[in-house]
């Protein structure tokens, strides 16, 4: 039995055993030992780790092996999950507080034991149902993992290697005048555009971005759509102009962003590869369909 959970080590293509538990990600473990209380996993080394009761199910067997998240539990205690929180060790999420006390607060990260975001680690006052994005850090003299408000000193400036159109994954983190602050690839800032957004977007929002432009001062200009490519295929942006015959390159930026989620840009561009494959035409202003 194999289970796959993803962000396991790899070599020459092959799903490789960790040589040690690593806590805060997601370890392949071998099952060496059925116990009352779970699981046994090991690593290469014969590190060794309970996966509780709750986790294992009837087809996990001796010497399987199993994919699992490492952490510690409310005791403490180093343990496996088959679970997956919302966000590992040096990743970014949109956490809810859901409980404070005199010394941090503790906030829900999709496990059973919420994640503590020490006091010292809180740019402003934590309340009870406040949502703030934090990044999940490690404690190095205990190993405990905790969150951080204080996200800044973890910014990648260098951005060596990086090109335009390249695609990267990132986080919503601000709202701003300009439009959306993201954390590309978990350590670059970016920003997302306003007048070049044509989708719901929010806060804690995880996107596939693409880059733009890579800025002097460390930071880069970012898209949600590949930068030159036009937007959706022919026959979809053909059914939205018979859906909406009223339509025309005239129409207002605002009309066009709100019903084809494109810039009027982008739908003048794409209008005219339908002119130029000859399936419209356009006569006195209008968009006619050629049958």
């Amino acid at each position: 039995m194999k289970i796959v959970f993803g962000y396991n080590m790899r070599k020459n293509g092959i799903v490789m055993i960790n040589e040690t538990i690593e806590v805060g990600k997601i370890n392949r473990l071998r099952v060496y030992k059925n116990t009352d209380f779970g699981l046994f996993l090991e690593s290469n080394c014969e590190e060794e780790v309970l996966l509780p009761n709750a986790y294992c199910t009837p087809d996990m067997k001796l010497h399987d092996e199993i994919e699992v998240f490492i952490y510690h539990d409310s005791e403490d205690r180093l343990v496996a999950t088959t679970q997956k929180p919302l966000a590992m060790l040096g990743e970014y999420f949109y956490a809810k507080v859901v409980d404070y006390r005199q010394y941090g607060a503790f906030v829900d990260w999709g496990l059973p034991k919420d994640l503590f975001v020490p006091l010292s680690q809180q740019k402003a006052y934590f309340h009870v149902d406040d949502c703030f994005i934090l990044r999940v850090c490690k404690d190095e003299e205990t190993g405990r993992l905790y969150g951080t408000h204080k996200i800044g000193k973890y910014i990648v400036r260098d951005m060596g290697g990086l090109s335009q159109n390249q695609k990267l994954y990132a986080i919503v983190i601000a709202k701003t005048p300009l439009g959306y602050k993201v954390i590309a690839d978990n350590k670059y800032e970016g920003m997302l555009f306003e007048n070049e957004i044509f989708e719901p977007i929010a806060i804690g929002d995880k996107k596939e971005v693409y880059i733009k432009k890579l800025r002097g001062d460390g930071k880069m200009d970012l898209s949600l759509q590949i930068i030159g490519q036009k937007s959706g295929n022919q026959e979809e942006f053909l059914d939205l102009i018979k859906a909406n015959p009223n339509f025309n390159s005239k129409s207002s930026p605002e009309d066009i962003q709100s019903t084809f989620k494109m810039s009027k840009k982008n739908f003048k561009r794409n209008l005219t590869a339908l002119v130029e494959a000859k399936k419209v035409s356009i006569n006195e202003g209008k968009i006619v369909i050629n049958e």
